[in-house]
């Protein structure tokens, strides 16, 4: 009973490992992980959350002044009490004073701090796309490179059955050494090659982790299915770009508020009022006396608004040089999709030439080849050069797919679709 147990402990240790050694994510499900939690993204929301924390605040009056002390009071301490010549003199005074904000100052300040974090929320954005298409880089490197080692794990069993084969016709003298050395190499090379592709597919894994926030040894696979996507039906013109990317958004934002501070800055302009109250306690037999004031800035004299007059047309300058960057963005993106469309289009057809026509025949090649060496009719040098043209257009049809993935990518980035 207790083996029994034991036995079946152990069985459910080595089923649940061997779960977490299988565990597949999808390129969605890396994204979603990504974006709730990467560092990066965590530090925008933090940034966010603090400016609208301080736009809380804009509304805020100044701290009001209190002052006391003696008021016209004289230094020789017997005036101040009463006597017969008077009634004494001298007060000690209390006073308070406080300065009233003009509403739209006010307002003109609170907008414009509560128009901050839309700025970061569209960096934020922008960032995201960019970790994004990253993560996609990484994953279909990582796609290509299991199809690859696919590849040579076949030609490994292929060259094996060559090899084992080779030595026992040897002992016939139906096959020469120089034959049966090169597909040794061969053989040596594919090994080699392997495990360089596996180290890629490590760095590949270390690279995905690390975007979201992992151990950065923690072993998954990927899913292994791709779509090959079409874009000749999406607009790529500056209008839909200004509607999709973010880093656009962000120039549109930064204009926008650049517009609230220059309100911000002719508020500033405004008159604002203040009022002060004393009173006084007289010393001796004199009343108690009391001051009430009321005080009003002038900021819009010529010696004093000098700065603030400048700053507003910084702001204006400053926005036509946006104005400006975000045309030069929408520019260059459109001619960077335009032309990686076209070599989209280009590299598919050279894919879909490969796949149909190019690979088909060199594998019936390979196969005549090997038939013949088999029925003693044909040279095994022939079959390694038969092999070696399947293997280079196998490998170079891959080249074309992990650019079609990546070109892909990079025009989704540029377009910002998703």
């Amino acid at each position: 009973m207790q083996n029994s147990i034991k036995y079946f402990v152990i069985s459910c240790l080595i089923l649940g490992n061997a779960n977490v050694v299988a565990q597949t994510l999808s390129l969605d499900a890396v994204l979603t992980n990504i974006k709730s939690n990467n560092p990066q993204l965590k530090m925008y929301d933090a940034d966010i959350q603090s400016m609208d924390a301080a736009a809380n605040g804009a509304k805020s009056w100044m701290a009001p002044q209190v002052s006391t002390g003696f008021f016209m009071t004289p230094y020789n301490i017997k005036m101040w009490t009463a006597n017969e010549m008077g009634l004494g003199m001298g007060n000690y005074m209390v006073g308070i004073t406080q300065m009233i904000p003009n509403s739209s100052k006010l307002n003109a300040d609170f907008k414009y701090m509560n128009a901050m974090s839309s700025v970061e929320a569209e960096n934020k954005n922008y960032t995201i796309n960019q970790l994004k298409a990253l993560a996609k880089t990484n994953y279909y490197q990582w796609l290509v490179l299991n199809k690859r080692i696919k590849i040579a794990n076949d030609n490994l069993l292929l060259l094996d059955y060559m090899i084992k084969s080779m030595e026992i016709r040897y002992q016939y003298n139906m096959d020469k050494l120089p034959t049966y050395y090169k597909a040794k190499s061969q053989y040596g090379t594919l090994e080699s090659m392997i495990v360089m592709l596996q180290n890629d597919i490590s760095q590949k894994r270390i690279m995905i982790n690390t975007l979201m926030a992992r151990d950065k040894n923690t072993a998954f696979d990927i899913d292994e299915t791709y779509k090959l996507n079409d874009f000749n039906g999406i607009l790529s013109d500056t209008i839909s770009l200004s509607k999709n990317r973010s880093d656009v958004k962000a120039i549109e934002k930064t204009i926008a508020l650049n517009q609230l501070k220059t309100e911000a800055e002719k508020s500033k302009l405004l008159p604002e009022f203040g009022v002060k109250y004393d009173h006084m306690f007289a010393f001796g037999q004199q009343p108690q006396q009391f001051s009430l004031m009321l005080m009003v800035n002038i900021p819009f004299a010529p010696w004093s608004s000098k700065m603030n007059k400048a700053n507003i047309n910084s702001f204006q300058i400053k926005n036509e040089s946006l104005n400006w960057q975000k045309q030069m963005i929408l520019n260059e993106a459109t001619g960077m999709i335009s032309g990686m469309n076209t070599e989209l289009t280009n590299l598919k057809k050279q894919y879909a030439i490969a796949e149909k026509n190019i690979i088909p025949a060199l594998r019936k090649n390979y196969d005549t080849a090997i038939l013949a060496w088999q029925n003693n009719t044909g040279d095994l040098f022939v079959v390694l050069d038969a092999w070696e043209g399947l293997n280079m257009a196998q490998m170079d049809a891959l080249d074309k797919l992990q650019t079609i993935l990546i070109t892909q990518v990079e025009i989704e980035k540029q377009l910002e679709t998703n």
